[in-house]
Order: structure tokens, then sequence, then C-alpha cells
């Protein structure tokens, strides 16, 4: 059987795996690392019922749960936000 190729980056692994790829051999588990942000902190927050409404379609889609959904697009665009050159202050 011939070895597949792996993913030369992260875009062509999801592709991959949104295409319905088995990428279980793409993986090696064995350098795999935990990350713990810190202590937890719960948080309330009141949005349109619209919004979760969309929220939940896009979740069911691609099979996680909202907290965990939201926290990963908290998680990206806190990234972004910091990576963003910063802008100088008003006078």
């Amino acid at each position: 059987m011939k070895k597949r190729q792996p993913a030369r980056t992260s875009e062509e692994f999801d592709r991959r795996f949104d295409a319905g790829e088995d990428v279980h051999d793409l993986v090696d588990i064995s350098q795999a690392t935990v990350i713990h942000y810190g202590k937890k902190m719960r948080i309330t927050l009141d949005v349109a019922g619209s919004l979760v409404r969309e929220i939940d379609e896009i979740r069911r889609q691609i099979g996680v749960d909202r907290g965990s959904l939201i926290k990963v697009w908290l998680h990206e665009r806190v990234k972004q936000e910091k990576a963003r050159p910063s802008k100088p202050a008003l006078e």
C-alpha cells in the first residue's frame, strides 16, 4: 500500500478533513500537547434568539456543541485582534 502524503499546511489538512478523508494516519499523536489556559471563568451573554438559531445551525453542520463553537470563535478573534498593529492614541 502506498503511503499517503502528509498535508503540507493546516489549510490543506482542514480541506482534506472537511472532504471526508480519513486523516488519522496524518497526525502524530505522540507529539500532541494539551494547553491549559488557566482558571476557567463563567460569563453570561444575552443575545438575540435569531443569532442563537444561526449559531445552532452552524454547529449542527460541523457537529460540535454551541459552547465549544463560541469558545473557538472567541479564541480566534482574540488572536486576530492581538496580531493587529496597535493604533496610535487619539489626541
